[in-house]
């Protein structure tokens, strides 16, 4: 066990501990959160609940951090200028008390190898990290269908740093060119909330309808888990995203007691 980890806390506190003694590392002025999560600095579109980035999304607290000189073209495109900024927000949130780090857009998936290889606790920057357990849970002839901001940073890289190393099963629907979708990519200020919902809905249907062989949904977007729950009441299938893989890390990091009667 290194130093970071032996400083790191890890307890929890309830009215049957025995150790009524309770050290903080130095440094550390933030606490009750396990989850650090990088942002973009620089994007004008509504966040709302479900969004990552919204905190009305977690039945816990997480924390946010914003990445210096970064915008919606730069990580669309995994910009490699970005990395530096990336790695110094990342371990900022390890120096706050983060446990794990995730982040608010899927191509933060781009800097996903040489982050973790930085700091000293877990990191899953992608939605699309996920893709390997969704594939051990289908039939091999099954297909996971990505819905994406992005088609054109969908790129092998991308999935190579998020430990993808056969994407041949993956089918991806892009969003980019949507009407009112589109809202987010341009940073237009506002969108219609019910024409994005419907236009997300649609594109999962279409995709589903081509691509019957589908047996799973990712968002890889962190602005589509407001619509999950409408797209699996369309396509009836499981619908993973970034919430599911957040509360996953937050799971990890932050176990709890149980009580109860026998």
């Amino acid at each position: 066990m290194n130093r970071s980890q032996m400083n790191r806390e890890y307890g929890f506190i309830d009215n049957y501990s025995n150790n009524s003694v309770i050290v903080q590392k130095k440094g550390q002025y933030i606490s009750g959160y396990s989850i650090g999560i990088l942002h973009l600095d620089n994007c004008w579109y509504p966040v709302i609940p479900g969004n990552v980035a919204n905190l009305c999304t977690y039945d816990y607290p997480v924390r946010l951090k914003k990445v210096p000189n970064s915008n919606t073209s730069r990580i669309l495109n995994g910009d490699p200028q970005m990395l530096d900024d990336v790695i110094k927000a990342a371990r900022e949130l390890e120096e706050e008390g983060a446990r794990a780090i995730s982040s608010a857009c899927g191509f933060f998936g781009n800097y996903q190898e040489k982050v973790s290889a930085s700091v000293d606790i877990p990191v899953y920057l992608s939605s699309i990290i996920q893709v390997p357990w969704i594939y051990t849970g289908l039939k091999p002839n099954e297909k996971v269908g990505i819905l994406t901001a992005y088609e054109a940073g969908m790129t092998p890289e991308l999935f190579e740093s998020c430990g993808i190393n056969d994407s041949s099963r993956c089918v991806i629907k892009d969003l980019s060119n949507y009407p009112e979708f589109s809202a987010i990519i341009e940073n237009r200020g506002s969108f219609d909330n019910e024409k994005v919902k419907q236009e997300v809905v649609d594109a999962a249907k279409k995709m589903v309808n081509n691509y019957p062989e589908i047996g799973a949904i990712l968002l890889e977007c962190s602005d589509i888990p407001p619509y999950a729950s409408d797209i699996q009441r369309d396509v009836k299938l499981p619908v993973f995203d970034f919430i599911s893989l957040i509360n996953w890390i937050h799971h990890a990091t932050a176990q709890t007691p149980y009580f109860g009667f026998l």
